[in-house]
């Protein structure tokens, strides 16, 4: 209906009820005898009456309002917008007093009061509970047999807008919810059967095509154990955001999705200090490195949401770096963003960088982060992981950056493998130059990123859509996940949080065995683990272990004013050691091999890799060694002849 229409329309029903509500105060006040006086004073005031109550209606908002929504909020502005106009109205009667005679008796306006909220306040009443409740039942055959966990504030609103939407298309069988105190009750007219066990039994009943699940924060456990339940069904399994993420309680079936992996997951949304962050990022220069990869792209967009007075994106590759600068062009076309397809090794360009755009804040997150390709070129995992980070770090320092903020992993803790041993290095590295800076050093640890490049979640998927078979490396694989937009609020919030020196430790939750993932993820494709879709088994490969972890025996961990947050206690440095490395670092001198990189990481981590492929090591160091001894740092011959 056009705007103005429905004003008019509006406009007209409450004329008719004012003046039902005036007339029958009269009416009311004298049991149908009205005197003749007071009649003919009604008349003559009754246009007045009217003008006066529909402003206080117009100036109050009620015809603003979307009456189909109708609640406590709108009867309340009933309440004030007739309140308002009665009182208007008497203090007129009062003024036009004739004689110290009043023309309508006093009762009539509390009378008038109380029917006009009645009558206004029931209009707008009736018309929700026609739209409601007056079309067909919600309950009914021939539709599509749907479930919604859930008999709360959002299973019920989602019920009301399936029933809009598409009645007739649906069948809604009830509901199921834990409250035990709802069991074998009624929620608009449909029964709510018990709680989620009942959810096979109830599958088997009415062969159900579709259940929604309607928990605001939802546990992930209870999500898996849905689709659990489902695995030898056809049933889909959807899911609608919680409460808190509802504007004004207006739940839409847009917002009904899929079950994806990352509701697994179940934790409670992450609060972050909107204030503290916006205090340090907004109107300054931001740096972030990897800026086109899946951390780094995820920063930059939730940084542009402090609005920053200038955004740098640096990263070493031109398709990702062409991407991310599109997008955020496009989205935040008032801000100013500075595309750099630079390498953080380069170390002159990375000081003209600094020294050009002086950046208040760095988040350093470009790094060489997959395990099996570092094995294979472990000494490129030392240049860009390594080198790159103390070239970023020693410009920061140069040049007065504020924060500098280095994003780790959970590989940094007692490392197998090669990348996890130089996300290690690059944190001692940073560690070392807070001690003599103004720049306050810190870096970030969590886990597993979910649908990152290169993350477990991607390659299911694509193996799933190939028929399977599906690869786990070994079945009793354990990682700590997260999702891409938490873990980057997290690394924000840390650097509100940040002093300089720490090592922060993400909450991650619970930790996840890869292959109940790997299966999940089969069951919510539509098909059946082991039957469908096959699972396999490669082996456990170079530098992975089985079980993550988040810090180190010695490290412990302090809480922070976060309590998804928490900082790892600093273990003590070797100055003199990390010294050299800085020297080789400034003079080019990298290891050539596995071996020459192995006997490096042990120089800062004393137990890795000390297993039986050492022996051969040593000899073939040894033969490098008095083959080309020219080129080799001297720390690496210290640590080999020790």
């Amino acid at each position: 209906m056009n705007k103005y229409i429905r004003l008019i329309f509006l406009g007209l029903i409450d004329i008719i009820l004012v003046n039902i509500g005036l007339y029958g105060s009269l009416y009311l006040r004298f049991d149908g005898k009205i005197p003749v006086n007071y009649f003919e004073n009604y008349t003559k005031l009754a246009v007045l009456f009217t003008i006066i109550l529909l402003g206080s209606f117009f100036i109050l908002g009620l015809y603003n309002r979307l009456w189909q929504y109708a609640s406590i909020g709108e009867l309340f502005s009933v309440l004030i917008a007739v309140t308002l106009g009665t009182i208007i109205n008497s203090a007129l009667v009062y003024f036009i007093m004739q004689g110290g005679k009043l023309p309508l008796p006093r009762s009539f306006f509390p009378i008038s009061w109380l029917l006009n909220i009645f009558l206004i306040g029931g209009s707008r009443l009736l018309w929700r509970l026609l739209r409601d409740y007056g079309l067909k039942p919600l309950q009914q055959t021939g539709g599509k047999p749907l479930l919604i966990v859930g008999a709360g504030d959002t299973g019920v609103l989602l019920a009301k807008e399936l029933k809009r939407h598409y009645n007739g298309e649906i069948s809604l069988v009830g509901f199921v919810d834990d409250d035990s105190s709802k069991k074998n009750s009624k929620v608009l007219g449909v029964q709510v059967f018990g709680g989620r066990d009942r959810i096979p039994y109830l599958i088997s009943k009415f062969k159900l095509e579709e259940i929604i699940i309607a928990i605001p924060s939802v546990a992930g456990n209870v999500i898996r154990e849905i689709v659990s339940m489902c695995a030898n069904s056809n049933v889909k399994i959807k899911i609608l955001p919680g409460i808190y993420d509802l504007i004004e309680e207006n739940v839409t079936v847009n917002q009904i999705r899929e079950v994806q992996v990352e509701d697994l997951l179940g934790r409670e949304p992450v609060k972050v200090d909107l204030e503290g962050i916006s205090s340090y990022l907004q109107g300054q220069v931001i740096l972030v490195t990897g800026a086109g990869g899946s951390i780094g792209s995820e920063l930059c967009r939730q940084i542009l949401k402090y609005t920053p007075s200038k955004l740098l994106l640096l990263d070493n590759c031109e398709n990702n770096m062409y991407d991310i600068e599109m997008e955020l062009r496009g989205n935040y076309p008032h801000i100013e963003i500075v595309a750099l397809v630079k390498d953080i090794r380069d170390k002159k360009t990375i000081e003209q960088i600094f020294a050009e755009y002086k950046p208040y804040v760095v988040y350093h997150a470009a790094a060489h982060k997959h395990v099996p390709l570092m094995e294979a070129n472990p000494e490129e995992a030392i240049k860009n992981n390594v080198m790159g980070t103390y070239n970023l770090a020693q410009a920061a320092d140069k040049f007065g950056v504020k924060k500098f903020v280095l994003i780790s992993t959970d590989k940094a803790v007692n490392p197998t493998s090669v990348m996890g041993a130089t996300k290690r290095l690059a944190e001692i590295i940073i560690q070392y130059i807070d001690k003599t800076s103004k720049t306050n050093f810190v870096a970030v640890r969590f886990g597993n990123v979910l649908a990152s490049r290169g993350s477990v979640i991607p390659l299911f998927k694509k193996q799933i859509a190939e028929g399977g078979p599906v690869t786990v490396t070994h079945p009793d694989m354990v990682r700590y996940f997260m999702t891409i937009p938490e873990s980057v609020e997290l690394v924000i919030q840390a650097g509100v949080l940040a002093k300089g020196g720490e090592v922060f430790v993400l909450d991650m939750g619970e930790p996840v065995k890869i292959l109940d993932l790997a299966k999940t993820l089969i069951k919510l494709s539509g098909f059946e683990p082991g039957k469908d879709i096959e699972i396999i088994f490669t082996g456990i490969r170079p530098g992975e272990k089985l079980f993550e972890e988040l810090l180190t025996a010695e490290e412990g961990i302090n809480s922070t004013t976060h309590k998804r947050i928490f900082v790892a206690k600093p273990n003590g440095l070797n100055g003199a050691l990390i010294e050299e490395l800085i020297n080789n670092i400034n003079n080019i001198h990298f290891p050539r091999n596995m071996c020459e990189t192995e006997e490096l990481l042990r120089m800062f981590i004393p137990h890795f890799r000390r297993d039986d492929r050492k022996m051969a090591c040593d000899d073939e160091c040894e033969a490098i060694m008095m083959c080309d001894s020219a080129i080799v740092p001297s720390s690496f011959k210290k640590v080999h002849s020790a």
